[in-house]
Formats: C-alpha cells, structure tokens, sequence
C-alpha cells in the first residue's frame, strides 16, 4: 500500500510541476507580442487647467494579429484613445493619453493595456502640475508712450 501512495505521490507532483512550466511559457510567449516604445512619459511641469496629450507606440512582435482589448486609466482625469482594429504582425498602434491638469501638484497616473485574452502591461504619466494666475499681468505704461 506504502508502494501504490508513492507511486502516485510521485506522479502527481510530476503532473503538477509540469502543468506549471507548461502556463509560465504559455504566459512568457503572450507576454512578448506587445512591445510597448516607452513604459513611461514626464510631462515636466505643465499650466493648470490646461489638459496635455502624449503619445505612445506599441508593436506587435508576434505572428498572428493583436488586438488591444481596452486601455484603462487609473482615474477619469487621464483619459487614453486606441484603436480597436488589429494590430498586424510586425506593425505599430499609437496610444494617446491625455490628462487634464485641474488640480495643482505633482501627480502620477497608470493606464493599464488589456490585450491578447487577459494579458496586461502599464504605462504610466507623470508630472507637475503649478497654479495659474488668477489675473492677468498688470498693463506695461511704458508702452503706450511708444504708442504716440
């Protein structure tokens, strides 16, 4: 009886540790068909209620077409544009992002790219963002003497 547990014992293990290097390369191979141009943009510093866009590239790198399921921001203040057609083997699809700069401070957002039946891979933006003044600058006088 101690022989059959064994036995079984051992094979289960082989089936399980190979079920699990089986869904790590299965994962490995979809992971490579995306392959993003730049993971991650600055803005630098940017004006206060002045909305910004970036874009960015992505290539399909594999064999057959891709297609990028969703593109999802990690707040409604970042907002990303695709296009929903296929991505061609070997072919680019830009991703703009842009991001509406209403409140004032550094800030830092992901956007999540869904693609290839539950793969995902993230961008991110960042920034800083500096008050706008409430006036306008006062009248330069001086001018006006030029003026006449």
């Amino acid at each position: 009886m101690k022989y059959i547990f064994s036995v079984f014992l051992a094979l289960s293990a082989f089936i399980f540790t190979q079920a699990q290097n089986t869904a790590v390369q299965s994962n490995l191979a979809k992971e490579d068909r995306l392959k993003l141009s730049e993971t991650q943009f600055d803005f630098g510093k940017i004006a206060q209620g002045k909305p910004v866009t970036h874009v960015f590239e992505v290539t399909n790198t594999g064999k057959e077409s891709l297609v990028l399921e969703n593109v999802q921001a990690s707040c409604g203040c970042t907002t990303p544009q695709w296009s929903k057609e296929p991505i061609l083997p070997g072919a680019t699809q830009q991703i703009t992002v842009g991001y509406n700069a209403a409140s004032e401070g550094i800030f830092e957002k992901s956007i999540t790219i869904f693609y290839d039946k539950g793969q995902m891979k993230s961008i991110l933006i960042k920034g800083q963002v500096w008050k706008t003044p409430d006036q306008s600058a006062p009248v330069n006088k001086s001018l006006t003497l030029f003026k006449n």
